[in-house]
């Protein structure tokens, strides 16, 4: 089971299918031919560049997925990764679509980001940017008025206080997608 919210039923989002669905079949029309002219030639199939394509298509997927079908998908950084994991194995256990980091990346579109305060200070400028464009959940074991203005400025949409209860993220994770994509 995964985590979809409403529905496409609306215009706004049908160019957008259309585009994404139209590089999705791109990449696998590429893929079918790449396998069937190795199997024609009864040469090697080109393997790196055919997990490139199938990566590819993944991701495309993905961006289908959520335009078509409302897919959320969360990134959960976390300086401790035994505990990102567990955090995004919940939440897949739970429907969403999730990846756990030790450090973050720039996020996808449409990705909702929860972010361990304790790593803002090894971030670059970069970083922050895409950080504050993606207005992470904020999670962190301080509740100092330092750590508030810290997600302030990174501008969280949520603010939680380890340890924190995945009923509570899920509720945060609701508030995030309810205030619109990133």
């Amino acid at each position: 089971m995964r985590r979809y919210v409403g529905s496409a039923t609306g215009s706004s989002r049908s160019p957008e299918l259309a585009a994404a669905l139209h590089r999705l079949r791109s990449t696998l029309a590429r893929l079918k031919a790449e396998l069937e002219l190795a199997q024609a030639d009864g040469s090697a199939a080109p393997v790196e560049r055919l997990l490139g394509d199938l990566d590819d298509a993944l991701v495309l997927l993905r961006a289908v997925e959520r335009v078509a079908l409302g897919l959320v998908t969360v990134l959960v950084v976390d300086d401790d990764a035994r505990l990102a994991d567990l955090t995004a194995r919940g939440l897949r256990r739970l429907g969403y679509e999730s990846d756990s980091a030790a450090a973050f990346r720039e996020s996808r579109p449409g990705e909702v980001v929860v972010f361990d305060l304790s790593l803002y200070a090894g971030l670059d400028e970069e970083a922050r940017a895409a950080l504050r464009s993606a207005r992470p959940i904020v999670v962190t074991g301080a509740t100092d008025p330092g750590s508030r203005s810290v997600a302030l400025t990174l501008n969280a949409s949520d603010y939680l206080v380890k340890p924190i209860e995945l009923h509570d993220l899920v509720a945060a994770i609701s508030r995030r997608i309810a205030d619109g994509p990133t």
